[in-house]
C-alpha cells in the first residue's frame, strides 16, 4: 500500500513548485561551551517583532493625525505605548490559551493527561489567531476603560495595523514549512518536506546536518500560508489602508474594525478549503473546519460594527 501511495504521488509532484528549503533561524549561534547549547534567532520570532514593531509605527503614524478621527485623536503616544504592551501579553496568553481551549482540551485531552505542563509550552508550537484575537480585544478594553478612552476608535486603530502581523505571520508559517494545504495537481502545487525529526521544532528540519528532511512520499499541496498571507493580511491592509486615507473612514468608529472582522473572516473560510485540517480536528460535519467554525463570530461582530458605524445618526436638537 505504501508503494502504491509513492508512486502516485510522483507524477503530481514532478510537476509541482519545491519548497525554497530556507533555514528556519536567520542565524544559529552555538554556545555549548558555555553550557547553553545553541541559539537560533529564528524567522517565526522576527516576524512577530516586525510585525509588532510597523504596526505600533502606522498606529503612530494614525494618531499624529488628529483630523483623520474628526479633530480629537483617539489616544496620545504614552496611551498607545501602554496600549501595544498589553497586546502583546494578548497575542501570546490569549493565542496558547485559545489553542489549549479550542484544539488541545477537545482533541488532545491524551496529551494533557500525560504531561499537563505541555499546555504551558509555547516554544513546542501550538497558538490560536482566534484565541489572539480574543486577548487583544481584552487588552484593548482594559486599557480603553483604565485611560477613559473611547472603544471603537482604538479598534479602528487595530483593525488597520493587525494584518501587517497577520501577514508576517503567515509568511513565518510558510518559512517553517507548516501549516501547509490540501494535497493538488495544480500548477500551484509545492512539495513541503514532511520527514519527522524527533524533538525538532519545525518537526521536518534536522538542525544537526542543517537541512529539511524529506519521507520520500510527499504529495504537491496548496501553499496555503501564502494564499493566507495575502487574503488575511494583504489584502485587508491595502482595503482599510485605502478607506482611511482616501474616504475618511476613521471618522465612523467601528467601521474599519468591522471591515477587519469580516475581512479576515471571509479570507480565512475561503482558505480553509485548501489548507489541511489538523488530523485530530478534521472528521468536522458539513465539511467544515475549526477555522472556520472559530471565524463565525468574526462575521457577526464585524456585520454589526459595521452596521453601527454607518446606520443614520440621529440629530440633536438644540436646547
Amino acid at each position: 500500500m505504501t508503494d502504491l501511495v509513492s508512486l502516485m504521488a510522483v507524477p503530481m509532484a514532478a510537476q509541482a513548485l519545491h519548497f525554497p528549503e530556507i533555514s528556519p533561524a536567520l542565524v544559529s549561534i552555538d554556545f555549548g561551551f558555555v553550557g547553553l547549547g545553541t541559539f537560533h534567532l529564528r524567522w517565526y520570532a522576527l516576524a512577530y517583532i516586525a510585525g509588532i514593531m510597523l504596526a505600533w509605527q502606522y498606529a503612530t503614524a494614525l494618531i499624529s493625525r488628529p483630523a483623520m478621527f474628526g479633530g480629537k485623536a483617539p489616544a496620545t503616544k504614552d496611551d498607545l505605548d501602554d496600549i501595544m504592551f498589553w497586546i502583546i501579553l494578548g497575542i501570546i496568553l490569549g493565542g496558547r490559551l485559545g489553542y489549549v481551549l479550542f484544539y488541545m482540551v477537545p482533541y488532545q485531552q491524551d496529551v494533557i493527561a500525560a504531561n499537563p505542563m505541555s499546555v504551558l509550552k509555547i516554544w513546542d508550537g501550538g497558538m490560536s489567531f482566534h484565541g489572539g484575537l480574543i486577548g487583544v480585544t481584552l487588552a484593548i478594553i482594559v486599557i480603553a476603560r483604565r485611560r477613559k478612552l473611547n472603544l471603537l476608535p482604538l479598534g479602528d486603530i487595530a483593525g488597520v495595523v493587525a494584518p501587517i502581523g497577520i501577514m508576517f505571520g503567515r509568511l513565518a508559517n510558510f518559512i517553517n514549512a507548516e501549516l501547509y494545504g490540501r494535497k493538488t495537481d495544480a500548477a500551484v502545487g509545492m512539495v513541503f518536506p514532511e520527514g519527522v525529526v524527533p524533538g525538532s521544532t519545525p518537526p521536518a528540519y534536522d538542525w544537526v546536518a542543517k537541512q529539511w528532511v524529506y519521507n520520500g512520499h510527499e504529495f504537491a499541496r496548496h501553499p496555503s500560508q501564502l494564499y493566507e498571507a495575502a487574503l488575511e493580511g494583504l489584502l485587508p491592509l491595502i482595503v482599510a489602508s485605502i478607506l482611511i486615507w482616501k474616504f475618511n473612514a476613521l471618522k465612523k468608529p467601528g467601521l474599519v474594525a468591522g471591515l477587519f472582522l469580516l475581512m479576515y473572516g471571509t479570507g480565512r473560510s475561503i482558505v480553509e478549503n485548501f489548507r489541511l485540517p489538523d488530523s485530530f480536528a478534521s472528521d468536522l460535519p458539513f465539511g467544515l473546519t475549526m477555522g472556520m467554525i472559530l471565524s463565525t463570530p468574526m462575521w457577526i461582530g464585524g456585520a454589526w460594527l459595521v452596521w453601527n458605524a454607518l446606520k443614520p445618526k440621529p440629530l440633536h436638537s438644540p436646547d
